[in-house]
């Protein structure tokens, strides 16, 4: 009888002594998960501004896979559309007033700056050159074309 007293002691203390510890622990820190994209640019920021399109991307020097984004958007550029590379240490003050809270972001603008199409994170230079010639020419992809994020 005293051995099982014993026992339910211990076991009552080593349940105390875990419900202390589990208190005492620090919840997990809060992730933020989800980033919002802009859905409006104002163009007077960016180069170009009278270009009828804007691709605008916003990479940072320490991203690795920034280079590759820019790499496949900067073939973009021709007479109608505009592209700019934002990097944020260069450019924090446009990283900070669109909320860009992730990188590589990528933004294509109207010439009123409504954004019609946003890609976050990699993408393929198909995807990205597909949305642009059907946001510039609508109807010149496929039915089933690509899915541009806007």
């Amino acid at each position: 009888m005293e051995r099982l007293l014993l026992v339910a002691v211990l076991v009552a203390v080593a349940v105390a002594a875990a419900v202390v510890i589990e208190r005492r622990r620090k919840p997990p820190a809060p992730t933020n998960t989800s980033h919002v994209m802009p859905q409006q640019l104002d163009r007077a920021d960016f180069d170009r501004p009278d270009a009828p399109w804007l691709v605008a991307v916003f990479t940072s020097e320490t991203c690795s896979t920034c280079s590759g984004v820019w790499d496949k958007a900067r073939h973009l550029a021709g007479d109608a559309v505009a592209v700019q590379q934002l990097a944020a240490g260069a450019t924090k003050a446009l990283h900070d007033r669109y909320r860009i809270t992730a990188v590589p972001a990528v933004v294509v603008t109207d010439a009123a700056g409504e954004v019609r199409a946003t890609f976050l994170g990699p993408v393929t230079a198909t995807d990205l050159w597909a949305t642009v010639a059907e946001l510039r020419e609508p109807g010149s992809l496929p039915a089933g074309g690509c899915d541009h994020g806007a």
